[in-house]
């Protein structure tokens, strides 16, 4: 199982499901593998698609994951004080605001615009393993700076989920749902002695009665793994998460990337393609690296003259190039916010992939001229 922990390995897998859901669309078991992805499946009172299913269940796992690690890095790791998270702050809030500029700008007047957030998310899982496939020598801080944007970043993606891919949300199962998520941060700190298989049992039934009621109240149910995450206890926090963590890099983050990469490439001229697909493809590689750097350089004013200097600009830049990498949360808000619009849904999928993909080789570039220029600079380190 711990090759499956990996950063490069969780990378790799997700880009080889992306590749090969987008491989095999445009074959001859297409039209199959898109019919199953539209096949429903009822249990109970909840009735969705396979796609439904892996988008809004199983990507559930994944959300309560982050927050978990969200909640770590601001309770006790690289965001726990003001002092400390101000200056990756600075770079994700810019990494977000720009690459929404620039989206807005090729989508103005198209009708188009609500898909302003497809570009704004960036992966932590595969900008972390392609800084570890061609990071080699890099001293950590470039990591932890990395990873602390990263969470930020996700937590803004939470929030614009939450606030603007919700419709006429159900206040009163929105009201049950608090009960329940509180019922299960309770219940968490119960985890221990005799006590702890009842309990477990007890507190996974209340997980699932809390996703169906944030379903069913209109939220995104991904909501509902961001609420447990965030309230579960620190220690059975941890060991579930490094429990669930192998299950969502080997099979529900590629499961979710093959399923959101099954879309059909337009046969049209490249005047022909929809202004969403510019905007997120020029906004994911060149907005978050604008962003993010702009963002970095301007928060780095807020730390001493001795720790600006721990990450120079071009070490920023690279950063940027990583956070330009959108994958599994920009898939979603693709899906999200073109629900309704198959031709520009799919158009967007692509945009979403090949944006990544320049951020990728962009990334890898920088990243190895960086690890070169350091490892030549500091030959012991």
């Amino acid at each position: 199982m711990s090759i499956i922990r990996s950063e490069r390995t969780a990378a790799g897998l997700l880009l080889g499901a992306a590749a090969l859901g987008l491989l095999l669309a445009n074959t001859a078991a297409g039209p199959a593998l898109v019919d199953l992805q539209h096949a429903h499946l009822g249990f109970g009172p909840v009735d969705l698609s396979v796609g439904h299913w892996i988008s809004d269940g199983l990507l559930a796992i994944f959300f309560f994951i982050v927050a978990v690690e969200l909640k770590h890095e601001l309770v006790a790791g690289e965001l726990n004080s003001f002092a400390k998270a101000i200056h990756p702050a600075i770079a994700a809030v810019a990494g977000v605001a720009v690459p929404a500029l620039v989206y807005l700008a090729f989508s103005a007047g198209s009708g188009l615009e609500a898909g302003w957030p497809i570009p704004t998310a960036t992966d932590i899982a595969f900008a972390l393993g392609v800084l570890a496939v061609f990071g080699r020598g890099l001293p950590n801080r470039l990591r932890v700076f990395l990873l602390a944007l990263a969470v930020l970043d996700d937590l803004i993606a939470i929030l614009i989920i939450a606030v603007f891919f919700t419709t006429d949300p159900n206040i009163l199962e929105l009201v049950l749902a608090a009960v329940t998520v509180t019922a299960f941060g309770l219940l968490s700190r119960m985890l221990r002695g005799r006590m702890r298989g009842p309990v477990a049992v007890l507190m996974v039934l209340i997980a699932v009665l809390t996703w169906w009621l944030v379903y069913d109240s209109g939220v995104h149910a991904t909501i509902a793994g961001v609420a447990l995450g965030l309230v579960m206890a620190r220690r059975p926090a941890g060991r579930v998460t490094h429990a669930l963590e192998p299950w969502s890099n080997g099979l529900i983050l590629p499961l979710f990337a093959f399923s959101a990469a099954l879309v059909v490439i337009p046969s049209v001229a490249p005047s022909e393609l929809s202004p969403a697909f510019w905007g997120i493809l020029i906004a994911l590689p060149v907005g978050k690296l604008i962003g993010i750097t702009l963002g970095g350089w301007l928060g780095s004013f807020t730390r001493s003259k001795e720790e600006r200097a721990r990450i120079s600009l071009f070490g920023l830049v690279a950063i940027g190039a990583l956070g330009g990498i959108g994958f599994t949360v920009s898939l979603l808000m693709n899906e999200l916010a073109f629900a309704g619009d198959d031709l520009v849904r799919s158009e967007g999928t692509l945009a979403v992939l090949l944006g990544s993909g320049v951020s990728i080789v962009l990334a890898g570039i920088l990243v190895s001229l960086l690890a070169r220029r350091y490892r030549r600079l500091h030959p012991r380190a």
